[in-house]
């Protein structure tokens, strides 16, 4: 359970340096010397004997006619006015050439290696300008662009930020062994992060490293080889070293009702598990109940995942069937979060020995002492529960099944927690455990999209392209795996990764464009018409109050203090499931940490910007690879972070703006008009009305390009140069990389109805903006469309 963080300072200011590349700094030829000197500064020996020479000369010259004089001094403003012709038409040509290539698109390539990268990516992903018809048409969440519905294959992408990263081989592979020595904590994330990938030593080690942690927790009736630890033992082993919660869920956060007097104690919280029977709230009944339906693909599953750990089939069958009752039961004392928060069951503290009273199958003080360890916890502790009567009816549940003899000896309860920590273990397991769990979420109906990824410059900095993209094939298997390997080392290492991004952030780059956003966007709403003047002073007022900045910390550890931080964690390079478990431990100290700790460390891995008070915070986590690179062309740094930062000022600062100006209504209808007409679903009865909230979307992202494109071209004017990459010119790669931020990956995109890269075709209804005409066979030619 995160908290906003109150406290944060910043202390990070724009560059005064001229950028590298970007400004037309006169060269050193235009800087002329001085020529005249003060009689009071002595000269140098060298000159005086000159001037004694000079002197003699003219002593035996005194007879020559003035105008020789006159002609020398002639010759010397000539030659000096030819200079500054000759100076003045380079400067005319270089300029010129300049603004030509501004006009023509032409540009010098950026050759740095994020740039090589861009470049590559680019290549294999479609091109909006050369394949509008297929690209633009789909719908979020739709699956008009899969390969077997178009014949091609999207490219990976980039999350759009809640979002995430990167075929020509065009980099070397960078191999651990070449790496200057450094912090050994850096290190150790980098080890992490490539075991993690090494997908094939896990298929080869198969289910052998979780068996042998069966083992060491004493067996399982599974086997035929348990020998029936004790409950309250096991589950405490298990939420010490493996942070697992087969039971109850454990965390730690602050009591809200204590929020407004100012107090920042926090609690050990307790609610219901995560849950691994899919269920359904019966509304009628207030229960939650196991369908039938959904109970078939349930137990194929769990055969499936014993049939890989091994049991003998004649057995199996038993333990799945007594596996399902246990989680039935459990499952139907849980209860949704808005029916306990009608009947206010969130936040209802106790002390553990009242707890212990209330639910006594669990020795709680026992468990929570081994959950958090050292911490000196005592019985007349305060915990808050989210759930009471779970938490009373589990201990009833568990305290039966513990008690029923004809069951003793196959230990149910013991086999519930191991399959439990199998569920916890299963992202360090091979691909046969994975394929097991993405066929039960199929079988569910559960379509996962891309969730709003944190970044890191892990992948960035040590994966190599020509290992990620052999073909097109495997690329959204590969794209999927760096992606979790990702998150999975920055749940262990986030301390690691805060470091590396604070070190390596553009601060000043950063800084600038989060601010020329944010001036395009005032400038946008003076645009806008209001439906009364009450609303536009409100906004106003809001927005001149604002301040947008950078967030960063000053609270970053060095790589000294990382390295006794880390300095008992043992990475290997062969043992993804080791390594992971050990994930497990570090992650168990974290919660340790914020139950001691009174202010609550800045995220600065988040994507996702956030008001506090007057300040409008953009964390550093947005402003690195693939988002965002200092040597990126300003192009693509707009047309991509610039159009997140945008839709995220726009969604912050102005929630409720369909209220508040009748254009976002007639913006929404006109872009859908235009969707409509292109995909020719309005010739054939296929409109639909837009409610009021997928107006307001579209308007916000229509309007969020339009702001970071204007924001790009002011840009240019007041540095009129920029790179490109794949020879694009700089209005198509921004619009090129705009495309690549899929809405799937938005968390507003149940309420987008068209794709966002589909807002190319509505902008380029205005020709002059668009390099190319876009246009598709069969259907209604753009000219003839309006401008939104």
């Amino acid at each position: 359970m995160s908290e906003t963080p109150v406290e944060h300072e910043l202390s990070v200011q724009p560059s005064s340096q001229p950028e590298s590349g970007r400004g037309l700094q006169p060269p050193p030829l235009f800087q002329l010397p001085l020529t005249t000197q003060e009689p009071s500064v002595p000269r140098q020996p060298a000159q005086f004997q000159l001037d004694v020479q000079l002197s003699n000369l003219e002593h035996q010259h005194q007879a020559k006619p003035v105008w020789i004089n006159h002609r020398r001094l002639l010759f010397l403003l000539f030659g000096f006015s030819l200079c500054c012709a000759i100076l003045g038409l380079v400067y005319y040509m270089h300029y010129n050439r300049q603004h030509s290539n501004i006009q023509t698109g032409k540009a010098t390539p950026c050759l740095s290696s994020a740039c090589q990268w861009a470049s590559a990516h680019l290549s294999i992903s479609p091109d909006p300008f050369t394949q509008p018809c297929d690209y633009f048409l789909s719908t979020c969440g739709s699956d008009i662009l899969s390969p077997d519905n178009v014949g091609r294959q999207m490219g990976p992408g980039i999350p759009g930020h809640p979002q995430n990263h990167k075929e020509k081989a065009v980099w070397t592979e960078r191999r651990e062994s070449n790496d200057r020595p450094g912090s050994t904590a850096v290190q150790k994330a980098k080890r992490f992060y490539h075991s993690c990938l090494d997908t094939k030593s896990m298929d080869t080690a198969g289910a052998e490293p979780f068996l042998a942690l069966i083992h060491k927790l004493g067996g399982w009736a599974v086997s035929g080889q348990w020998n029936r630890t004790d409950f309250n033992s096991t589950l405490s082993l298990l939420m010490r070293d493996y942070a697992t919660f087969p039971f109850f869920n454990l965390y730690v956060g602050k009591d809200p009702n204590e929020i407004a007097r100012g107090t920042t104690k926090r609690y050990i919280q307790i609610d219901q598990p995560d849950l691994l029977i899919p269920i359904e709230w019966n509304s009628k009944t207030l229960k939650s109940e196991a369908k039938t339906q959904t109970l078939r693909p349930f137990l194929a599953s769990c055969e499936s995942y014993l049939a890989l750990l091994g049991a003998p089939p004649g057995s199996s069958m038993i333990h799945v069937g007594t596996f399902t009752s246990l989680s039935s039961e459990l499952a139907a004392a849980a209860a949704p979060l808005h029916y306990r928060q009608s009947k206010g069951q969130l936040y209802q503290r106790m002390t553990i020995r009242e707890l212990q009273n209330r639910a006594p199958a669990i020795d709680w003080l026992g468990c929570l002492q081994a959950a958090f360890h050292p911490l000196p916890l005592v019985e007349d502790d305060l915990v808050l529960l989210h759930n009471s009567p779970y938490i009373v009816r589990m201990s009833l549940i568990i305290g039966k099944w513990l008690n029923r003899h004809e069951l003793s000896n196959s230990g149910p309860v013991h086999t519930y927690m191991v399959l439990y920590l199998l569920h916890t273990l299963m992202p360090a397991l091979g691909s046969r455990f994975s394929e097991t769990a993405k066929n039960l979420s199929v079988a569910l109906g559960n379509n996962e999209g891309v969730s709003r990824h944190r970044q890191s410059l892990l992948y960035f900095e040590m994966t190599p392209v020509s290992w990620c993209v052999k073909s097109r094939g495997p690329l959204h298997q590969v794209a999927d795996r760096w992606k979790h390997c990702v998150l999975e080392t920055e749940r262990g290492f986030d301390l690691v990764l805060s470091h590396l991004v604070s070190k390596r952030t553009a601060h000043s780059e950063a800084e600038e464009i989060i601010q020329n956003i944010f001036s395009s966007f005032k400038s946008k709403l003076h645009e806008l018409k209001w439906t009364d003047q009450k609303s536009l002073r409100f906004v106003m007022k809001k927005v001149q109050s604002l301040i947008p900045r950078l967030w960063t910390t000053k609270e970053i550890s060095s790589e000294a203090e990382l390295d006794l931080l880390f300095s008992k964690v043992t990475v290997g390079t062969n043992s993804f499931f080791s390594n992971y478990v050990q994930l497990l431990s570090l992650w168990q100290k974290r919660r340790i940490k914020l139950l001691t700790e009174k202010a609550e460390a800045a995220d600065i891995l988040s994507l996702t910007p956030f008001l506090l008070g007057d300040e409008l915070l953009f964390p550093m986590g947005m402003f690195i690879p693939p988002l965002f690179h200092p040597t990126y062309p300003r192009a693509m740094n707009y047309g991509v972070m610039g159009f997140l930062i945008a839709k995220d000022i726009l969604h912050l600062v102005l929630p409720d703006i369909y209220s508040q100006s009748e254009m976002v209504q007639a913006v929404g209808e006109c872009v859908w008009a235009h969707y409509l007409t292109v995909t020719d679903k309005a010739g054939r009865g296929g409109a639909l009305c837009l409610s009021a909230a997928q107006q307001q979307e579209v308007w916000v992202q229509y309007s969020a390009l339009q702001i970071a494109l204007q924001a790009y071209h002011q840009s240019l004017k007041n540095h009129p140069s920029d790179t490109s990459i794949s020879g694009l010119s700089h209005t198509r790669l921004f619009l090129t990389s705009f495309s690549q931020v899929h809405c799937v990956s938005d968390p507003y995109s149940e309420v987008m109805p068209l794709e966002p890269s589909f807002l190319i075709t509505a902008i380029c209804a205005k020709s002059d903006l668009c390099p190319t005409s876009l246009q598709c066979p069969n259907t209604t030619q753009l000219h003839s469309l309006q401008t939104c």
